[in-house]
């Protein structure tokens, strides 16, 4: 399927607007914010997101009175909220009298009130404060006609290590283990005499204990997002049981580490995240496209293609960017259209006005400290709201996507913890990029899962760095490859089980028979030396020539799979560095180098067309041009996006197409502006 519904059919119209904070403001800016947001063509706020004080001003002391005009006057204009439950930000009052909702650090200190996001998952206290409050939200609140969406809490994050903590991390062990005996083998504690002998004896990682055993570290990490999915869970429940026709989500962070957001997801009815792209730093632009492409690309994967959220991205600055870069003309549109182009069914801001003091008051704002429409921003939110009212046939639309690229939080996490065979960053992010680049520079549709995703939906699945391999992974992948699939994998895979230990009898452990590989050796290169490899002639993929090799190669032995390439230089030269393995009726893949960007993008070229994976337009894009497409089914609506400084001309296919942002047909060759954008339809 590749049409879905709209996220609440009350409004069935992509949606547009922001974070609202009418409790720093007086009435009379209200009534000002009205009219601001129908000049904006903004149909949603998300209210209330850092309110409690406000609402609760003392224990049990409820002002809920200016939150009733706020919505009243949404309601009034059109306007839809998204209302927020309020536990991202404590009242003073609440840490004051109840100390144990204070996190405590690593090091043993209790934290004082301040800043955000630094309550205690665990406290009762604070579970009971929030389902109360919520409770009493959701009660007032159920039928008023602005209710559209619960926006739970705000970007869930970060970890406590107090008592009650401690105490429901033994407890999480002793449910999934069972045994002290069952819990020191897969730990491994027998190294440096490590053995628990009582389950009082177990303390979170910290560095003022115990850092060295990676399967500890590993649950660690696992039990703070299983509290964190108890504690949303929690905030839910009073929700769902009051409005149960109400969607919700939380807004996550991107490809935040702390937290396994598919662990979260299925709490969720809709997917949605917070995107502050580095526009116009550090790097050139397409390459900040490439990576908040591939972040859209996780999220919309989260709900098996379903439409997910925009939930906050700035219309102009980002305050704590390393450089508050302005989005030069034509970026805001851009930026907020890729959103869309990669699933997206929402385009929405923080914030709607900028705050006259605190830690965000230069943050990007549809209306600025000069508090009128008559700014550069302005007019180009204002542009954004038109753009998507006539782009609403994409509503709902899906992605087609028949590649698939594996990143997995546990992997992830795995891979850092372990010493070796570099030191701090394994280059994990980098791989998964890497493969997904050269793909989004040819415009191929792309999903980004998880390795416990059924594959059987995908042509090809790319598993860079598969260091960890769970149960039943191997065989549902060996499965999907013998029907037909093809696999690549990459050095540094089939290492670990799901406890961070080694594989016995050699790598890739239980993908050796699928890959048909031993690996025995890896080499870590230092940043001032490479190696080469040469692909053999007359590959069945037809790729010629030399490539430059780095960071990471792997010695491997060749057991049943053709060697498709060797090494160049050292004493493994003339080892195998690429070897394919037919499996059944599909072939996998594996690089046992970290090769350069050209490799990857020649070779996934070559995958694609040997599984005719087609781009959506099958021509050669210019650099810096990204084309990605939303499907009904029935209509394609096909993005094509410019993310160079300069003018580009992009060739078209030869279909006839309308351009649905000018309502004008193309002409055969698109010329765009710098950041320019176009959405063709094919003509019917």
């Amino acid at each position: 399927m590749t049409q879905f519904p709209p996220i609440n059919p009350r409004l069935p119209r992509l949606w547009h607007g922001a974070d609202y904070s009418p409790e720093q403001w007086t009435p009379d800016i209200w009534q000002e914010d009205m009219r601001l947001m129908r000049l904006a063509r903004c149909n949603v706020m998300s209210v209330g997101i850092f309110a409690w004080a406000a609402l609760e001003p003392e224990e049990g002391c409820y002002r809920f009175e200016w939150l009733d005009q706020v919505l009243d006057l949404m309601a009034e204009n059109n306007v839809y909220a998204l209302l927020a439950t309020p536990s991202g930000a404590k009242p003073a009052w609440l840490a004051a009298k109840y100390p144990e909702v204070r996190r405590v650090r690593p090091d043993g200190v209790r934290e004082l009130q301040g800043g955000r996001h630094n309550h205690c998952l665990t406290s009762p206290v604070y579970r009971a404060k929030t389902r109360q409050i919520n409770t009493l939200l959701a009660e007032r609140y159920q039928d008023h006609p602005a209710l559209l969406m619960w926006h739970v809490s705000n970007e869930y994050s970060g970890e406590c290590r107090c008592d009650l903590c401690r105490a429901a991390f033994r407890d999480w062990l002793h449910r999934k283990y069972g045994t002290l005996d069952a819990l020191n083998h897969a730990w491994w504690t027998a190294f440096w005499s490590h053995t628990y002998t009582d389950w009082s004896q177990i303390d979170p990682p910290t560095p003022i204990g115990e850092t060295s055993i990676h399967g500890l570290s590993l649950d660690w990490k696992r039990f703070v997002t299983d509290q964190t999915l108890d504690f949303m869970r929690n905030e839910i429940a009073p929700l769902r049981q009051i409005t149960p026709d109400v969607p919700l989500t939380t807004n996550f962070m991107g490809a935040f580490p702390g937290l396994n957001y598919w662990k979260l997801a299925p709490a969720l009815d809709v997917i949605s995240w917070d995107s502050y792209p580095l526009w116009h730093q550090g790097a050139p632009d397409a390459e900040h496209a490439v990576k908040t492409a591939f972040i859209h690309d996780i999220h919309r994967s989260m709900k098996g293609g379903r439409p997910f959220m925009l939930m906050e991205s700035t219309p102009s600055v980002t305050n704590w960017h390393p450089h508050a870069r302005l989005k030069r003309p034509g970026m805001h549109l851009l930026s907020s259209l890729q959103a869309v182009a990669h699933g997206a069914d929402t385009v929405q801001y923080f914030q709607w006005r900028k705050s006259r003091g605190g830690s965000e008051k230069f943050h990007g704002a549809v209306v600025d400290h000069a508090g009128h429409d008559r700014t550069r921003v302005f007019g180009d939110v204002a542009e954004v709201g038109a753009a998507l009212e006539r782009l609403a046939p994409v509503l709902g639309a899906g992605v087609a996507a028949r590649v698939a690229i594996i990143y997995d939080w546990e992997n992830r996490w795995a891979l850092e913890g372990a010493q070796g065979p570099l030191q701090g960053d394994k280059g994990y992010w980098d791989a998964c990029l890497d493969h997904y680049r050269a793909l989004w520079q040819r415009g191929v549709p792309v999903d980004v899962i998880d390795m416990e995703q059924d594959p059987a939906r995908y042509d090809l699945v790319i598993a860079p760095m598969l260091y960890m391999v769970r149960p039943g992974v191997a065989e549902r992948l060996s499965a999907w490859v013998a029907a037909g699939g093809t696999l690549v994998a990459t050095y540094w895979s089939g290492v670990v089980d799901e406890n961070d230990l080694c594989f016995l009898g050699g790598f890739p452990g239980p993908l050796r028979d699928l890959l048909g590989v031993w690996a025995e050796e890896i080499d870590a290169l230092t940043p001032d030396d490479e190696n080469c490899v040469a692909i053999a002639p007359d590959t069945p993929l037809g790729l010629a020539g030399t490539y430059r090799a780095r960071d990471l190669c792997e010695l491997i032995h060749p057991e049943g799979a053709r060697v498709l390439a060797t090494y160049q230089a050292d004493f493994y030269a003339g080892r195998p560095a690429l070897t394919v393995n037919t499996f059944g009726e599909g072939q996998a893949y594996y690089v046992a180098s970290r090769n350069e960007q050209h490799f990857t993008d020649d070779f996934c070229r070559a995958l694609c067309d040997a599984r005719s994976i087609r781009p959506i337009l099958n021509v050669e894009l210019p650099p810096g041009v990204s084309v990605q497409a939303r499907t009904d089914g029935t209509r394609l609506f096909a993005f094509v996006m410019n993310f160079a400084p300069e003018p580009v001309r992009v060739p078209l296919d030869g279909q006839r197409y309308t351009d649905l942002l000018t309502g004008e047909p193309a002409s055969a060759t698109l010329d765009l502006a710098p950041y320019g954008v176009a959405v063709l339809e094919p003509a019917r």
